[in-house]
Parts: structure tokens; sequence; C-alpha cells
């Protein structure tokens, strides 16, 4: 993770565990007897860093194989695209007839490439469309160089053909539409023509239900020029950096893998089913809750981020959320 922005914190409004409004013109957009649509999700899951990364997700697949969602989808920092990690991620390609990726920052780590994630996650496009139930998933790729505004730090870009093939899609999409992306197009760690990309997806807001994101490892939601962004909690961990290393397990796991000892841990795999329910209008976000490995955030007195805050944004759980369409009386 980098350094967060402050400004781009403060350009919207954090609510937490509350009832938000969408656009009704979205729900009349759904055909009559439409169906409900339950996608479940999990990011972050840096098999790479954890020890434990496959048993993180095989919890996410009993999950699935109970849940029985209409697709599964991983939103990034998953697996290195190589033959180590083959059996991994052909798991999760197995798992479900429709298993949709998206490319993550550090999944390119290494020396891979967007190619071999292309590849081994079996994806369409680096950025793609998918209709399910007749809901149009737009999946971005927030990875792009040619970023004016950047210093150092990894690509968060949304470049200029990227973005028209995405202006294109909201004109001619006369569908509901959910956007996913791995980097945030709002609040902390956005890509940084962030404002550009929310002012483009706010002059389609009459047809997008909700924008979800990974990559930030917190638990937030910002309803911004009336889009819902929803930042997803990481399957793993939060990222404290090398300032607070510390051993979290056994000193035999730190010594086989040494970057866990700059994070604080989940005990146990983070991911949700979010359910899109057009009969009742609601849009709803799974809550799970875990607890810390070792010291916490708050207990080794992090203040790096200082746009968040330890037990508020920065948690071991992803919060139940609840986004309502509102049915004007005739």
């Amino acid at each position: 993770m980098e350094k967060i922005n402050r400004r781009s914190f403060i350009n919207g409004i954090m609510v937490t565990g509350i009832v938000l409004q969408i656009p009704n013109t979205v729900l009349g957009m759904f055909p009559s007897k439409a169906k409900m649509v339950k996608a479940s999700l999990i990011t972050d899951l840096h098999h790479d860093i954890m020890h434990d990364g496959a048993e993180r997700l095989e919890a996410f697949l009993v999950h699935v194989k109970k849940n029985k969602p209409d697709f599964i989808m991983q939103m990034g920092d998953f697996a290195y695209p190589n033959i180590k990690n083959k059996t991994l991620i052909d798991r999760f390609n197995h798992a479900h007839e429709t298993a949709l990726h998206v490319i993550g920052n550090h999944d390119t780590d290494a020396g891979h490439t967007k190619e071999q994630c292309l590849e081994y996650y079996k994806m369409p496009a680096r950025y793609y469309t998918k209709e399910i139930n007749g809901i149009c998933f737009i999946v971005l790729d927030g990875n792009d160089k040619g970023s004016p505004t950047r210093k150092s730090g990894y690509p968060s870009y949304i470049n200029d053909e990227q973005r028209q093939w995405l202006q294109q899609q909201l004109k001619t999409i006369n569908k509901p539409i959910v956007v996913m992306s791995h980097q945030p197009l709002a609040g902390e760690l956005a890509v940084d023509n962030a404002a550009e990309i929310q002012e483009i997806l706010s002059s389609a807001a009459d047809k997008i239900l909700v924008a979800i994101n990974g990559h930030t490892h917190i638990d937030c939601q910002l309803l911004i020029k009336n889009i819902n962004y929803v930042h997803l909690n990481s399957a793993s961990y939060f990222w404290v950096g090398s300032k607070y290393k510390h051993n979290s397990y056994s000193e035999e796991i730190h010594e086989k893998y040494p970057w866990i000892s700059s994070t604080c841990p989940y005990q146990d795999a983070l991911f949700t089913t979010l359910t899109i329910n057009p009969t009742s209008g609601t849009i709803h976000i799974d809550g799970r809750k875990s607890n810390w490995v070792g010291a916490s955030p708050a207990q080794l007195n992090y203040v790096e981020q200082i746009a968040l805050a330890p037990d508020k944004e920065i948690v071991p759980f992803i919060s139940k959320r609840n986004i309502q369409v509102t049915r004007k009386e005739k």
C-alpha cells in the first residue's frame, strides 16, 4: 500500500452502517419479475505474502458452495500469475461456472505481466463488461501508466483509451450497472484522475447501482455526486509497513514469509456477498467479522495514514451495508 492522500478523503462523505438512496430511474431499468443477483466477492488475498492464503481462499469457496451466488469475483492482488500458483488460481476458476477477475497492482509484481494475468486468470481483457441476470458489471483496470501527476509508487490511473471506452459503455448500456475496480475511484488511494472519473460516473448516476473497489484494506463507504462507493476490506490483513514491523505468528512462519511482519493480519478470511434485489429495491452487502492476530494497528500506535483511524476504517471486518432504492408514490 502507498501513503494515503488526505485530500482525496475529505472530498467525500464517510458513511457507515446506514441506508442510502440510489435513483429510482435505476430500479425502472429492471425488467418486470427481474431475478435477484448474488455475487460472492473477495479481494486482496495476497497469496504470495500470506502463509495461509490457500486456507483463506478455501474458506471463501466453502462460503460460495453454501451461498450459491450467480457468480464469484476476486478483485485484485490475488496470486502471481505463474505455474507455482496455478493450482490455487484454478481452484478459484473451477469453483463456479462464472468466475471473474480484476487485475490488482501487486498481481504484476516480481516481473509478472498483465498478459500473464489474462492467461492464468482466464480473463477476456484487462477491462471488460459482463452481464449477469440483466445487470451489467463493468470491470476496470486501474493500473494504467501515463498519469501526469504521478510522482512515485505503483501506477494508479485510468488512461485515455480506457476512459473513452468507459464513457461509451455508460452511454450505450441500457441496464443497471455495477462498477468494479481494484484501485478506488473515490476516497483513499483513489486513482490519480479520480475527480475526472467521478464526473464520468455521475453523468450516468441514473444507471449506476454502486461502485466497489479493493486495494485499501479498509472498511468504508462514500456517497459522491449520487454514486455510492464501497471500499471492500482485504481477505488477509492491513498493511502497516516496515516502521511497525512485528511478529504476529511463529518465528518459523515469519522467517519463511518475511512480509507478514509489516502487516496486521486478520484471524479469519474476510469476504462478502453482494445481493441486488430489484423486487425490494435494495443492494445488500453481507458483513463478516474477524479479529486481529497479534498486535492491532491501535496497539502499535499506527498513525501513518492520518485520514484513517484504527478501530474505525482500519478494522478486521467488513460492515453489513444496505443501499436502498425508494419508490415514489404516483
